[in-house]
């Protein structure tokens, strides 16, 4: 761990928010399937996803270009997925769509849309309307899944990127990265990626 960085056990926090109560899974796969706009679910409620704002969709790019190149200089069989990408949380039948997700031999489910079931890394770009989620809930969910070993949380509004891993015990190990002189090792996948690349053109001012 790199001179600075704060390392500890993550706690659970609280959040959310309320949509359409009261549908099965299968109910709402089958409504997904139609649907113009995006929607995530829990416990028999459904969300709907929103826009996201340029300096959102940069930084997505930026990171997911950076991890294809990765993956193509090593010849890796891991592979990148964006946020039309839905994640199902199998243990409590939840749905989610990720900003970046990465699996490796990936598996998936439920038919003509499917469901990625075993991403090991896991990165959300964070807006004000869903930190909290995000850190929280969310996040306390992502953790039931088996495969997932790496869980990063990147910030729109300043040169910020906090990673959680997975420790052989079991527990989180948090770090945090600051600065444009900084370099984060995505270690499930063993990438490199530079700050100064993950918010290339990015604009804190402008694009927010």
């Amino acid at each position: 761990m790199s001179e600075g960085e704060e390392v500890r056990e993550e706690e659970n926090m609280n959040a959310q928010p309320q949509n359409k109560e009261g549908i099965t899974p299968e109910e709402y796969l089958e409504f997904e399937k139609n649907s113009e706009t995006r929607h995530e679910y829990f416990d028999g409620e459904i969300f709907a996803m929103t826009g996201a704002s340029p300096g959102h969709n940069l930084i997505n790019t930026n990171i997911a270009s950076e991890l294809r190149n990765h993956f193509i200089a090593k010849g890796s069989a891991c592979r990148i997925y964006q946020s039309d990408q839905r994640v199902k949380i199998e243990s409590i039948d939840k749905f989610t769509y990720p900003d970046i997700s990465v699996a490796c031999e990936g598996r998936f489910a439920d038919g003509s849309i499917p469901s990625l079931l075993n991403p090991v890394v896991i990165i959300e770009i964070l807006s004000d309307s869903t930190e909290l989620y995000d850190r929280g809930v969310k996040f306390q969910h992502y953790r039931l899944i088996p495969s997932l070993k790496e869980y990063i949380l990147v910030s729109q509004h300043s040169c910020l990127v906090e990673k959680f891993v997975r420790s052989n015990g079991g527990k989180w190990v948090f770090s945090s990265y600051e600065g444009m002189d900084k370099t984060i090792i995505i270690e499930a996948v063993q990438c490199e990626i530079a700050l100064s690349e993950v918010y290339r053109w990015v604009n804190f001012q402008a694009d927010f």
